[in-house]
């Protein structure tokens, strides 16, 4: 049983690094805020559940698993509502966003 934890919390930790790479590079490849907000908010909030429950499998006791679910859930809460705040900064602030979208997509809704 040991050693299936032990795999298990490494898997799991495994991807979370892996999600967190991901979220960086998503942010540092995508010119766009709006595109970096996205990959940011869904590789952080990837990256803490796979962290959680890895940490969670690890220590095999349920009040440390529930404080946290509860840090996983306070991250699923205010993670989307961060992320979406900063789009409509952009969204009001960006005097030039046409810039940014697809001409098709700008001659589709006129």
């Amino acid at each position: 049983m040991e050693w299936l934890k032990f795999w298990l919390t490494a898997a799991l930790l495994i991807l979370c690094l892996f999600a967190l790479v991901s979220a960086v590079l998503g942010s540092k490849r995508f010119g766009f805020i709006l595109n970096r907000v996205h990959a940011a908010g869904i590789g952080d909030t990837a990256a803490v559940f796979l962290g959680a429950l890895g940490v969670a499998i690890e220590l095999w006791q349920l009040f440390p698993a529930l404080k946290l679910l509860l840090v996983v859930i306070f991250m699923w809460v205010t993670a989307p509502v961060s992320a979406h705040f900063l789009g409509l900064i952009e969204y009001h602030m960006n005097d030039h966003l046409e810039d940014y979208m697809r001409r098709e997509d700008l001659n589709d809704h006129h």
